[in-house]
């Protein structure tokens, strides 16, 4: 567990948290360019720099040049405000309960509030937004526990915004070469190394092991292709808990102890979730 008094007194640039930011960020800015430039010819520039400055999701082509969506559902607005509001209430209001008595457990609710505020609520509002103004932008989470296999999970599911970026620049190309197996796996394993680097090098520790989880994932994909496992995929249940067992079972290599006791924990602190 860190020192308290450090958090509260560390506010220089070299904090764990605002490399992690620092460097989330301008990856997600330089991928965001890389998926805007081939792209860009025949949209307009206000179109252009929504794009890159203003929407959450990856996929340049259908936001640059798709066609008008369907307006999104009172429903969908309903929706992503509430999983907006429990992760909030995630963050400022149940993650104390447990501090500092168990700080781990008040970090994961933490995490996982600031999942739901962000990548459920908050970005899935302004892609309904976009929507609603007539632009194909998809949001990045698509209903994730409805999965019924990793390849649903992770191909469709979960994070489309990345499924733009490893389908456009390394899945596309990479298939007529290597094969889809194999590209699946680079895949994977570019996932894992882009996580080592957001998560890994703030936290100082814990090298590897998101590129392992990632690994396990790509395993279990290829696990469940086999004859056994399609039919038991069959059942509803059964595939759900297939999807559960081996995504998040693993999670603790993605999220490991050193990213939370030295990223997570200051930065939820720094925030107010944690006093």
């Amino acid at each position: 567990m860190p020192d308290i008094g450090a958090i509260v007194d560390r506010s220089h640039l070299n904090t764990p948290w605002v490399v992690m930011w620092t460097i989330a960020i301008a990856i997600y800015f330089a991928t965001k360019i890389v998926m805007w430039w081939p792209h860009r010819r025949g949209a307009s520039l206000w179109r252009q720099v929504a794009f890159v400055l203003m929407t959450p999701g990856m996929d340049a082509k259908s936001f640059l040049h798709g066609d008008p969506p369907s307006p999104p559902a009172l429903d969908e607005w309903l929706a992503a405000g509430l999983k907006a509001v429990i992760g909030f209430a995630f963050v400022w209001c149940i993650a104390r309960l447990f501090w500092p008595e168990r700080p781990m457990v008040a970090a994961w609710i933490g995490m996982v509030g600031l999942a739901l505020m962000l990548h459920f609520g908050l970005f899935h509002l302004i892609s309904l937004a976009w929507q609603a103004a007539g632009f194909d932008a998809e949001p990045l989470m698509q209903k994730p526990l409805h999965s019924r296999s990793l390849a649903d999970l992770w191909g469709r599911r979960w994070n489309t915004g990345f499924n733009a970026i490893a389908r456009e620049l390394l899945f596309e190309p990479l298939t007529p070469r290597i094969g889809a197996v194999a590209a699946t796996g680079v895949v994977f394993f570019a996932s894992g190394v882009i996580h080592d680097v957001v998560i890994s090098l703030p936290a100082r520790g814990g090298y590897g092991l998101p590129t392992l989880y990632f690994m396990i994932q790509f395993a279990g994909l290829l696990i469940e292709r086999t004859t056994g496992l399609r039919r038991m995929r069959r059942n509803r249940f059964l595939g759900w808990l297939y999807v559960a067992a081996v995504a998040l079972l693993p999670s603790p290599l993605l999220f490991h102890p050193p990213f939370v006791k030295r990223v997570i924990i200051p930065f939820l602190y720094a925030i107010g979730g944690l006093s």
